[in-house]
C-alpha cells in the first residue's frame, strides 16, 4: 500500500506538472486517517481545498476545509491549526478589515515557526505584507515580503509556496506602483520558472508580469508575444483576465484599436474590468463622451487608492480632452496627493502639467513637465516620456521659445518612430489638416468655419477629431504638432 508522505509527493508533482492533484491529496488525506494521525490528513485536507479554491471551486475547497476543521478542532495547537487560520486572514484582508487579517495571519506565521513549517510561515508573512499595505504602510508591508522573498530564492520553501508567494509579491509591486521591484521581482520569477521546464503552474501569472514591464519599457513587439503566451497558459482560468488586459493594453498603444477592443471584452468576459484601458481606447477613437462617462463610472464605484491610482492619470487625459478643465484640476490634485511612489511622481506631474497648459499658465507647465519627463526617463518609461516632451514643447512654444519647442517635437517623434507609433500626418484626413492649419493660426472656431465654409458645430467636432488622434487636450499642444509635421 503506497505510504501517505509518497501521496503527499505525487500530489505535489501534478500540481507542478499542470495535472489535477485531487485524486493524489485526496488519497494522503485518507492514508493519514488510517495511521490515526488526523493532525496530517487535516493538513492535507488544507492543501486540497488550497488547489480547488485557485481553480474557483469554492464548495470542494470549503468542503475539505470544514473537514480538516473538525479533525483538529479542541485538540493541542499544531501546524495544521496554522493552515487552517490562513482563509480566514486572507477573507479578512480581501474584504476591507485589514488589521484582522494582519492579526490572524500572524498568528498564523507564529505557529507555523514555532512548529517548523516554513511554507505556513510563508503563506502567512505573505498575507502580513499585503495587509499592511492596505493600512497604508507600504514601507512595512514591502519590507515583509522583502525579507519573505529572500527565503524563497534561497529555496526554503516548496516550490508549490513559492510560486504562490512570487506571483503575491510581484502583485504587491503592482499594488504600490514599485516599478524598480516590479522589474527585480519579474527577472526572478522569469528565472525560476526557466530552471523547471515541466512547470505549468505560476508560468501565465510570470508571462503576464513580463508583459506589463516590457511594455512599460517600450518593447511592445515582445510585450505582445509575452501576453498572447500568458492567455494560451491561462486559458480557461480566472487569471486569464489579467492577460486579456495586458495584451489589449500593448495592442491600444500601437494603434491597433480593433484588436485591442477585442482583447478588452475576453478581459472583461473573465472578470477583469477593462478600464481605464477601454475608456482610453474610446478617446484613441475620438469618442470623447463614451470614454468620459466610462471613467467618471468607474471613478464613482472606486473607493481603494490603488484603483483610484489606476484609474486617475486616465481621467485627467480623458477630462482635458472633453474640455473639462475643471474636473481634469480635481483630478490631478488627487493623484498629486498620492504620489509617494517614482511611477506615481511621474504619473502626476504628467498630469498636473497638462491641466496647467490647459489653464493658459505656460510657464508654470513647462517647469512641471520637465520633472515629470525626468521621472519618466529615470523609470526607462519611452512612450510616456515622450508624451510629455510633446506638452513640453507646447508650453515651450507658448512662451515663444520656437527653438526649444522644436528639440522637444523632435526628440518625441524620434521615440515615437522607434515604438512604430503613426505620425500625425498618417492618421488626420485631409479635412482635418485644413482645420489644423488655421487652428495653428490661432485662429477660433468660428474664423475657421466661415474660412472653409462649414458650420461652427462641424469645426468642433472636427478639433475634437484632431485632439484625440494626436493625444493632445489643447489648442497649442496641437499647434507644436501642426508645426513639426509642416502642415501651416
Amino acid at each position: 500500500m503506497t505510504e501517505p508522505e509518497e501521496w503527499e509527493r505525487q500530489a505535489e508533482e501534478a500540481f507542478l506538472a499542470g495535472r489535477d492533484e485531487t485524486g493524489q491529496w485526496t488519497n494522503a488525506y485518507r492514508a493519514w486517517l488510517r495511521r490515526d494521525e488526523p493532525e496530517q490528513a487535516a493538513r492535507c485536507a488544507f492543501w486540497l481545498a488550497f488547489g480547488l479554491l485557485n481553480r474557483g471551486e469554492a464548495a470542494r475547497g470549503a468542503g475539505w476545509l470544514t473537514r480538516a476543521h473538525r479533525l483538529v478542532d479542541g485538540r493541542a495547537e499544531c501546524v495544521a491549526h496554522g493552515y487552517l487560520l490562513l482563509p480566514d486572514a486572507r477573507d479578512r484582508v480581501l474584504a476591507g478589515d485589514y488589521a484582522a487579517g494582519q492579526f490572524i495571519a500572524e498568528k498564523a506565521a507564529a505557529i507555523g515557526s514555532h512548529g517548523g513549517e516554513p511554507d505556513l510561515v510563508a503563506l502567512a508573512r505573505h498575507i502580513v505584507g499585503r495587509a499592511l499595505i492596505r493600512l497604508d504602510k507600504p514601507t512595512d508591508g514591502m519590507s515583509v515580503l522583502d525579507e519573505l522573498m529572500a527565503g524563497v530564492l534561497a529555496g526554503e520553501v516548496s516550490d508549490v509556496v513559492a510560486g504562490d508567494v512570487f506571483c503575491g509579491a510581484i502583485e504587491a509591486c503592482q499594488e504600490t506602483f514599485d516599478l524598480r521591484r516590479a522589474r527585480e521581482w519579474t527577472a526572478a520569477l522569469t528565472a525560476w520558472c526557466a530552471e523547471r521546464p515541466d512547470l505549468v503552474p505560476y508560468t501565465g501569472q510570470c508571462q503576464v508580469h513580463r508583459a506589463e514591464i516590457l511594455r512599460l519599457h517600450g518593447a511592445w513587439p515582445d510585450a505582445l508575444a509575452a501576453a498572447r503566451e500568458a492567455t494560451e497558459r491561462l486559458a480557461g482560468q480566472p487569471a486569464a483576465g489579467a492577460a486579456w488586459y495586458e495584451l489589449a493594453e500593448t495592442h491600444r498603444l500601437r494603434g491597433e484599436l480593433t484588436d485591442a477592443e477585442d482583447a478588452y471584452r475576453q478581459a472583461n468576459r473573465w472578470g477583469r474590468r477593462p478600464q481605464p484601458g477601454l475608456a482610453l481606447l474610446r478617446l484613441a477613437q475620438r469618442r470623447i463622451a463614451d470614454a468620459q462617462a466610462a471613467i467618471e463610472g468607474e471613478l464613482a464605484g472606486s473607493a481603494d487608492r490603488a484603483t483610484r491610482c489606476r484609474l486617475l492619470p486616465a481621467a485627467a487625459e480623458i477630462f482635458l480632452a472633453a474640455q473639462d478643465i475643471s474636473a481634469a484640476r480635481v483630478t490631478a490634485d488627487e493623484l498629486a496627493g498620492h504620489a509617494d511612489a517614482p511611477m506615481l511622481t511621474a504619473a502626476a506631474g504628467h498630469a498636473h502639467g497638462a491641466v496647467l497648459l490647459a489653464e493658459g499658465a505656460a510657464k508654470d507647465a513647462a517647469g512641471v513637465l520637465r520633472g515629470a519627463w525626468t521621472a519618466w526617463h529615470e523609470l526607462d518609461a519611452p512612450y510616456e516620456a515622450a508624451r510629455v516632451r510633446v506638452l513640453l514643447a507646447a508650453a515651450c512654444r507658448a512662451l515663444g521659445d520656437e527653438d526649444t519647442a522644436r528639440m522637444e517635437l523632435d526628440a518625441a517623434e524620434w521615440v515615437f518612430a522607434r515604438l512604430g507609433v503613426l505620425p500625425a500626418e498618417d492618421v488626420l484626413t485631409g479635412r482635418e489638416k485644413e482645420v489644423l492649419r488655421l487652428v495653428a493660426t490661432g485662429r477660433s472656431n468660428k474664423a475657421v468655419a466661415a474660412a472653409l465654409f462649414l458650420s461652427e458645430k462641424t469645426v468642433a467636432r472636427h478639433v475634437s477629431n484632431i485632439f484625440g488622434k494626436l493625444g493632445v487636450h489643447t489648442r497649442a499642444a496641437a499647434t507644436a504638432y501642426a508645426y513639426e509635421h509642416d502642415l501651416v
